[in-house]
């Protein structure tokens, strides 16, 4: 979003700003009206602040590109898993974390590119942090798993 705001328009926003944009219009599947977002930055030109509006599709195709990346590396990862391990991913689904599973839609997508069930979770930003609590608590565990880096699949 910032790039394309960039690029486009000469705007400079900061990450803030476009973590606003894609939670409140930002979408991975085109689902309804044409919302729109008034954006504040910098004018790159003039150096002076600059509003503009954009579109809720406009900021679906500045995202696409990211969201296409997003579903190739998930689909990476599917073909280099183990079967045992697919198999209960098919059965059980993928569950999205992180910020970007705030954009709407990118449930509905993935699970339309993989064929798979795909929920997300609750408290997406919190549950990154929690995560990487409980393996910090209980890194033995996780020395036990960990592939050696002198191995290449």
């Amino acid at each position: 979003i910032i790039q394309h705001l960039k690029k486009n328009y000469s705007l400079l926003i900061g990450e803030r700003s476009a973590e606003d944009i894609k939670t409140s219009i930002g979408s991975a599947l085109w689902e309804g009206p044409a919302d729109s977002f008034e954006v504040r930055g910098r004018d790159l030109v003039s150096g002076l602040p600059k509003t503009i509006e954009v579109s809720a599709l406009e900021i679906k195709e500045a995202l696409a590109e990211t969201v296409e990346a997003i579903i190739d590396g998930i689909k990476v990862c599917l073909e280099r898993t183990p079967p045992e391990l697919a198999s209960d991913i098919m059965d059980r689904g993928i569950v999205l974390a992180g910020g970007g599973a705030l954009l709407k839609g990118i449930d509905k997508l993935i699970s339309n590119e993989t064929n798979m069930p795909v929920y997300v979770c609750e408290e997406p930003l919190l549950a990154v942090a929690r995560g990487t609590g409980k393996v910090l608590e209980n890194i033995d565990v996780l020395k036990r798993v960990l592939i050696s880096p002198k191995k290449s699949f």
